[in-house]
């Protein structure tokens, strides 16, 4: 498994971080630990995001971003992190048994929301698992509006 630097800013009562690779993706924790582990998930939730969109980025070596101008001065006040990447692997055809009448209620539940019976399952594992129980699109919201001042500027730099 790869690694990915991330940038974590303290302030106050919480830990902001960042990605210089996938701008945008950021998560705010109570402390080291706790950002950390949030950034695993949620740099997992991005990277699966990119991926349906097309190629991901190339994420650099710090040896790499340290020649970069725009890392250099997001880092001057930053700790430099790494943080578990996995490219989402390929997708795989498995056999299940499951109850007759639950399967009828998955296909409703899932074409209700658009989804294909497979993706809607996929998604209730990984919420079960909690790879996305902290960062439903509610939480998410909330977590971009806590975030540290200088990882929402970083990722604001970005975004122009």
């Amino acid at each position: 498994m790869a690694q990915v630097v991330a940038l974590l800013d303290f302030e106050d009562d919480r830990v902001g971080v960042s990605f210089p690779d996938f701008p945008g993706c950021t998560t705010v924790g109570r402390n080291a630990e706790d950002a950390v582990a949030k950034a695993a998930q949620v740099l997992a939730f991005h990277i699966e995001g990119l991926a349906e969109d097309g190629p991901l980025p190339e994420p650099r070596t710090l040896a790499e971003l340290r020649r970069d101008s725009q890392f250099k001065a997001d880092a001057r006040d930053a700790v430099v992190v790494f943080v578990p990447f996995a490219p989402p692997a390929r997708a795989v055809r498995i056999n299940v048994t499951i109850e007759e009448t639950l399967l009828e209620r998955i296909d409703r539940a899932a074409e209700a929301v658009g989804e294909t019976r497979s993706g809607f399952l996929a998604h209730a594992a990984r919420a079960r698992i909690g790879e996305e129980a902290s960062i439903s699109p509610r939480n998410k919201r909330e977590k971009h509006r806590s975030v540290g001042a200088r990882s929402a500027q970083r990722a604001a730099r970005v975004r122009r």
